[in-house]
């Protein structure tokens, strides 16, 4: 923003808007300015929200999901089915696949994956507390839910080497053609991996 045209402290709300996934300084102008002009309707009670939520949010100490209470909302659900873990990489994963609504299991939440040219390590995620869920008499199945990326692949092999010595199945996602998806539009990597993991009609 040129000098002079606002204050300080519209400057600071902009350059921390800028900060958020998705807005550059143009997106994040354009939102204070939306946000000022409605005070009222959405400036205060989402000064509010952010307030409560720095106060009362906290990281669940079974699976690492976000809520405000501990165990979370998911780890107190007794409909959940106890031998299924569900790994994800972070929460953003969590909640997608529980839109979804696909599978009523438990999660794991590892903080990331392995990336050596990012400098995360095994040590970074939460690795020993996932080995330690995988070892419960009560759990049979881990399925692996990480991208489908070079770090999210080194990962999932890094998991299952871990609990290689536990009586637990592990299982991944499946790849290949989305729904919706015409053959000509995708990669070769989808599409050998989709060949691959072909199933009978």
């Amino acid at each position: 923003m040129a000098q002079g045209i606002a204050g300080p402290e519209i400057e600071r709300l902009i350059q921390l808007l800028a900060r958020l996934p998705g807005l550059g300084p143009r997106s994040a102008r354009r939102a204070a300015l939306h946000l000022i002009a409605r005070r009222e309707q959405l400036l205060s009670p989402l000064a509010d929200a952010m307030a409560v939520a720095r106060e009362r949010i906290a990281v669940c100490s079974t699976c690492g999901n976000l809520d405000t209470s501990d165990p979370c909302t998911i780890c107190r659900d007794p409909s959940r089915d106890p031998a299924i873990l569900v790994v994800v990489e972070g929460v953003s994963d969590l909640w997608a696949l529980e839109r979804a609504g696909a599978v009523r299991a438990g999660y794991h939440v590892l903080g990331g994956v392995l990336s050596p040219l990012d400098g995360v390590r095994p040590e970074h995620l939460s690795l020993d507390r996932l080995v330690a869920r995988a070892a419960k008499p009560e759990t049979r199945e881990l399925i692996l839910a990480l991208s489908a990326t070079v770090d999210g692949q080194t990962t999932a092999h890094y998991v299952t080497q871990l609990v290689s010595h536990l009586p637990v199945r592990v299982t991944r996602l499946a790849h290949g053609v989305p729904i919706g998806g015409e053959l000509d539009y995708l990669d070769e990597g989808t599409l050998t991996a989709a060949l691959r993991q072909r199933t009978p009609l």
